[in-house]
């Protein structure tokens, strides 16, 4: 298998990256650089890239193959070999997430502080120790915070020779425009659910029948769809989501879903707290010689309460994404019912809860389920503005009914 085998339905982005990374091994041997100037052929390399697409659609992916190929050191590109091979040791450190000269980053909390972020543009402006390219992964450069941001454009502005950054994001407008216009802009497509499904079935030895009902559940999120697929707590809760839409007919149904759709959120979060967080304080007093029922040592103290604030952040940041999971599977069964409502005879993603769907396409008109539509997005909208969980969730249940 090579690094590229988990990238659902991008062909064409496989396409560019393989020839960018044939490219800089190229100018390496060559002593080159390894840059472009703006406006070079697309085949070429350059020194930042932008990884963009819709939630599952494989951005993180996209760019750590990238970063593997960029350090794939087979033998086989003697003579003429694809960069990627998987089973070389740059390829394998790189995909474990080992390698001395990629790094990594990902935020636990709501964002990516200015901190970090120097430490990272200092970082970037060493020479790799031991592979070809010094690699700075940045998993979710929409959270970069103003500050942050702005460091990090100083390091894109004027790049090592051999520093490649690799950005993900959800959208071209969810970064700086002056960093976006220093980075080459790749957008990842929706996969199709056949392909999501087949991927399920090849490398986690779904059954055929349940890889297809998890791929459409998925919508195009491969993470999702394979965690429908093997969990079966996750199918549990997108059940009990899409139950929403029949329980909402009066205020006392409406209040009672939004508090059992927050409620499931927080314990969720609380569930994957609970062992992580254990095991982190564990891993730092232990990295402090700390011994049970013993003073703690100097500085530990300190270490012990910002875990505890990044460990708290990350709670919040798991109940939010809980929560927009739950949008996007309603939003999903409405567009369903819209479907229906219309008249089309394409496959649903929620096919597997058809009468559902039958009973509410019946009992509405299609500008009802516009209006129904436009609730889940405003309560997506009001999530982002930090208002209270519960009463986001109470608003768009009872806009359902009111739909």
């Amino acid at each position: 298998m090579t690094v590229w085998d988990d990238l659902v339905g991008q062909d064409r982005v496989v396409e560019q990256l393989t020839a960018a990374a044939s490219a800089a091994r190229a100018a390496v041997l060559a002593g080159r650089s390894g840059t472009a100037e703006p406006g070079a052929n697309a085949s070429l390399m350059t020194h930042a890239w932008l990884f963009t697409g819709p939630p599952g659609a494989g951005q993180s992916t996209a760019a750590r193959a990238f970063a593997a190929a960029l350090q794939c050191t087979s033998p086989d590109l003697e003579h003429g070999g694809v960069p990627g091979c998987g089973f070389c040791d740059g390829c394998h450190t790189v995909m474990a997430e080992s390698h001395a000269d990629v790094k990594f980053v990902r935020s636990d909390g709501l964002s990516i502080g200015v901190g970090d972020m120097r430490d990272l543009v200092l970082r970037a402006s060493s020479y790799p120790t031991g592979g070809r390219w010094s690699v700075i992964l940045i998993d979710a450069a929409h959270r970069l915070t103003e500050a942050a941001a702005n460091a990090l454009l100083k390091g894109v502005e004027e790049p090592s020779p051999r520093t490649v950054w690799l950005l993900c994001a959800p959208s071209v407008q969810d970064t700086l425009p002056t960093i976006r216009s220093r980075c080459r802009h790749l957008v990842l497509r929706t996969p199709a659910p056949e392909a999501v499904a087949d991927l399920l079935v090849r490398r986690d030895g779904v059954a055929p029948q349940l890889a297809e009902l998890a791929a459409r559940a998925g919508q195009g999120d491969v993470d999702r769809a394979r965690r429908l697929a093997v969990d079966e707590q996750a199918r549990t809760r997108r059940a009990e989501v899409l139950r929403i839409p029949l329980e909402v007919a009066d205020i006392g149904g409406c209040l009672a879903a939004a508090q059992r759709l927050v409620d499931t959120a927080k314990a969720d979060a609380e569930a994957l707290a609970e062992t992580r967080d254990a095991k982190e304080t564990d891993d730092l007093k232990a990295a402090y010689g700390a011994a049970e029922g013993s003073k703690a040592p100097r500085g530990m103290a300190g270490a012990v309460k910002e875990l505890e604030k990044r460990q708290k952040s990350r709670a919040t940041r798991t109940r939010r994404e809980t929560l927009g999971t739950a949008l996007l599977d309603l939003l999903g069964f409405y567009r369903d019912v819209l479907a229906i409502q219309l008249g089309s005879t394409g496959a649903l993603a929620n096919q597997d809860v058809w009468p559902a769907l039958e009973r509410v396409a019946a009992a509405g008109l299609p500008e009802s389920t516009l209006r129904r539509i436009e609730a889940v997005l405003a309560c997506r909208k009001a999530l982002d503005r930090n208002v209270d969980p519960l009463l986001a969730v109470e608003a768009m249940t009872v806009a359902l009914r009111a739909g």
